[in-house]
């Protein structure tokens, strides 16, 4: 085996077992955690297939804004130490089911395909182009939707932020 298949074999295994560990874990704050190595080893994957602008994007803005973003609502929540009910056994099975249904579909897929090596050479990254696309507000630029889904995200968080606040009972008020 070359490094290159070592290193994908590394990453797909801590991919597979960090995801499972963040949709099973019972504590907020550690499937945060376990979802923030599942992006860092996805950049990772980036990396081997060399896409370093897509692993840059995916370290900056998915597992160092979004996560942090996340984590930092717990705290500010007082939500660290919430930990979630178990989940009825007819729930589990299902979800369980509807698992291994989708793995059965995407191996049915991928045994199906046939995957070729493209001989074509690989096409020049203008960097120039992609930062003027990004600033552009035109037809074809990327600032609208940015700004758009920054106001969302925000407006989402104030939202999470205003109803776990709401849940929890003020120190200050006398118990009833």
């Amino acid at each position: 085996m070359e490094a290159k298949q070592i290193m994908f074999a590394i990453f797909a295994l801590v991919i597979v077992v960090f995801s499972v560990l963040t949709v099973t874990s019972r504590r907020i704050l550690r499937a945060a955690v376990s979802l923030l190595m599942v992006l860092i080893a996805t950049a990772g994957l980036y990396f081997i297939l060399n896409y370093q602008f897509m692993a840059a994007v995916q370290l900056t803005l998915y597992a160092g804004g979004i996560v942090v973003l996340i984590i930092f609502s717990i705290l500010l929540t007082s939500q660290i130490s919430h930990k979630f009910e178990r989940i009825e056994t007819k729930k589990a099975f299902f979800s369980a089911l509807a698992a291994v249904a989708g793995a059965v579909v995407v191996i049915t897929t991928i045994l199906n395909h046939s995957f070729s090596a493209d001989t074509a050479a690989a096409a020049e990254v203008d960097m120039n182009l992609i930062g003027r696309s990004l600033l552009e507000t035109g037809p074809d630029g990327y600032v609208l939707p940015f700004e758009v889904i920054s106001v969302l995200l925000v407006a989402a968080m104030i939202g999470a932020i205003v109803i776990a606040k709401k849940g929890s009972p003020h120190k200050d008020e006398p118990a009833k």
